[in-house]
């Protein structure tokens, strides 16, 4: 993987692997102010790049790639696990976030926690084509961040789908945002983590 890795200056021993969405990469202002944040808390975090990016440098995903994307967060995942053997976070905007929750219900084990920010449930105008298969087989804890005024699922449509996840999940409704949320979310995004996620990891 390529990115940026953050050492906080005292340390809670969790650990952080966020990634872009299609079309972006890691340098996204989302990504940067949510990095910050949660360094400045305590979590050691890896913003990298997907392999598609690597190969890329603009445009979106190619055909084909996702698999390879999702071998790439494994392998960043893994070495976070060696910085930060006792909780390690995977998450990630949009397309990133897609693949993160689908490698998590491929291999359950591989990470603690779940962070998907402006999950794209179906595509805008298409809500019938529901991104949502592999959600049953998801027992990763998980908190989704969504705007209120994403065309890629409005509230009620993420929380009729997220009730097929097994696993515990919630959903963190932005107001007024859009898909692209914003960097001033970063704060609230971590409340919610710290709230939700990062004190119940040793009962996963």
């Amino acid at each position: 993987m390529r990115g940026w890795l953050y050492a906080p200056v005292t340390t809670n021993g969790a650990g952080l692997v966020i990634t872009h969405g299609a079309g972006s990469n890691c340098e996204s202002p989302l990504l940067v102010a949510v990095a910050e944040a949660f360094a400045g808390a305590g979590f050691h975090v890896l913003r990298c790049d997907l392999p598609y990016r690597q190969e890329h440098p603009s445009g979106p995903p190619r055909p084909g790639s996702a698999e390879r994307d999702r071998e790439g967060l494994a392998r960043a995942a893994a070495a976070m696990r060696d910085i930060t053997p006792e909780f390690v976070l995977l998450g990630g905007h949009s397309y990133g976030s897609r693949q993160s929750a689908m490698l998590a219900a491929e291999s359950p084990d591989l990470v603690d926690g779940l962070l998907l920010l402006s999950y794209p449930l179906h595509p805008p105008r298409k809500p019938d084509q529901l991104r949502t298969q592999h959600f049953p087989g998801l027992r990763t804890p998980s908190l989704f961040v969504h705007g209120t005024r994403d065309p890629f699922g409005n509230p009620r449509e993420m929380q009729t789908a997220l009730a097929a996840i097994p696993a515990r999940h919630q959903l963190l409704l932005l107001e007024k945002m859009g898909h692209e949320l914003s960097p001033n979310a970063a704060p609230a995004i971590l409340r919610e983590t710290a709230c939700y996620l990062f004190p119940n990891a040793s009962s996963k």
